[in-house]
């Protein structure tokens, strides 16, 4: 699958509009997007972070709450896949500059809305 250029949807973001969209697909988007959606929202608030690395960051976010996507969102099972996919490839980017705090407090708001066993999705992130 090839990405679409996330960085078009960068104009989509604000806080409010993801915690809201978080929220709302928690369960059907599953542990694993979720918490690659908390951490590179949290990763983009620390100040040890480029600024090209945050404007990454709130392009693929802009890309998951935009209800334009290469496929949308209401289509069970795939509809989330490209979502995940460019949370993932922008995950790894900037992986090495995600602070240990900001995993635990991604974990935490995890630990809220889902039970162990969805959790334990998130060990295998990049999988």
């Amino acid at each position: 699958m090839e990405l679409p250029d996330f960085m078009s949807y960068s104009d989509k973001f604000s806080s409010g509009d993801f915690v809201d969209k978080i929220q709302r697909i928690a369960k059907r988007a599953g542990s694993k997007l979720v918490y690659g959606s908390l951490l590179l929202y949290y990763t983009m608030q620390s100040d040890k972070v480029s600024r090209k690395d945050k404007a990454i960051i709130i392009g693929a976010l802009g890309y998951l709450i935009s209800p334009l996507d290469v496929m949308p969102d209401a289509i069970p099972i795939v509809g989330l896949s490209d979502d995940l996919a460019v949370l993932i490839y922008v995950l790894k980017m900037v992986w090495t500059d995600i602070d240990p705090e900001v995993k635990e407090r991604a974990k935490a708001k995890l630990n809220e809305w889902f039970d162990e066993d969805e959790i334990g999705e998130i060990n295998n992130l990049f999988d």
